[in-house]
């Protein structure tokens, strides 16, 4: 059984094509990039992958269970979900005065926006502090989470997506808008994951290079809603590949597992 399962997958909506052709496939234990300009299709194959829509072409399988054949609300309480651009989580709690960033994490647990006291226990608050620990920010559980900053509110967000154990963590974008600091303590706490959680996989949306974790095992490169190319990380992440899809010539350099690429200079 694998994790996600893409075979012929296409999606349309309002007469443009957002996927085309797309087979795909990840396996437990893996960590996926995928990475591409602006409209090349990463956000919507991130919500095939989320079990959040159906494709209008092809099948896709998540962890065992067709897309059209499975309870989509079942289905997600084993896949954790970060966006950078959702802001329900927030928005809920910022209404309630005082919510922490325990109490974040907490709702990750009943996966609503806003805390279900009566549905948390001992076992559940020790889970929140235990998570937040291993996200590096275990000294914020009681700090109001309408004061922590960009990058504690995404370590929070990613410990509140893993109060319910999912089997795959899905990161859309999670570094826009942190500075390099909190990028980089975001990086490091992904890695951790990778080290103590060796059979949760990971899929990474991102534009850039610099953001993928050490941990990376995997990669694929998207353009124009198909995919150009994908498979181990290393054989995919070339000058050719890179510049094909960024439509630039680009340098490519490691440097202690760490990818970094910068125009070429003609």
């Amino acid at each position: 059984m694998h994790v996600v399962e893409l075979e012929g997958v296409a999606v349309r909506a309002v007469g443009k094509t957002l996927l085309s052709g797309v087979d795909w496939r990840v396996e437990y234990g893996e960590h996926w990039a995928v990475l591409g300009p602006n409209g090349a299709g990463k956000t919507t194959l991130l919500s095939l992958a989320a079990a959040v829509r159906h494709p209008s072409e092809g099948a896709v399988s998540v962890l065992g269970h067709r897309l059209g054949r499975v309870d989509l609300r079942a289905l997600r309480r084993h896949i954790g979900l970060v966006a950078a651009s959702g802001r329900l989580v927030d928005e809920g709690l910022m209404e309630e005065e005082g919510a922490t960033a325990q109490t974040v994490v907490l709702t990750g647990h009943t996966g609503t926006s806003a805390p279900l006291w009566d549905r948390y226990g001992e076992a559940e608050r020790e889970r929140a502090l235990r998570l937040l620990a291993d996200l590096g920010c275990k000294d914020l559980a009681d700090r109001p989470f309408r004061v922590c900053s960009q990058g504690e509110r995404a370590r929070i967000r990613v410990a509140r997506s893993l109060m319910a154990d999912p089997a795959v963590l899905l990161l859309d974008e999670p570094f826009a808008g942190l500075d390099l600091p909190a990028r980089e303590d975001l990086v490091a706490a992904v890695e951790r994951l990778a080290a103590t959680r060796p059979v949760l996989t990971t899929i990474t949306v991102t534009h850039h290079l610099e953001e993928l974790p050490s941990t990376t095992t995997h990669a694929m490169l998207m353009r124009d809603a198909r995919v150009l190319t994908a498979g181990p990380v290393t054989d995919v992440l070339t000058p050719a590949h890179l510049s094909e899809c960024f439509g630039r010539p680009l340098h490519v350099d490691r440097l202690d597992g760490r990818w970094y690429a910068r125009a070429a200079r003609l």
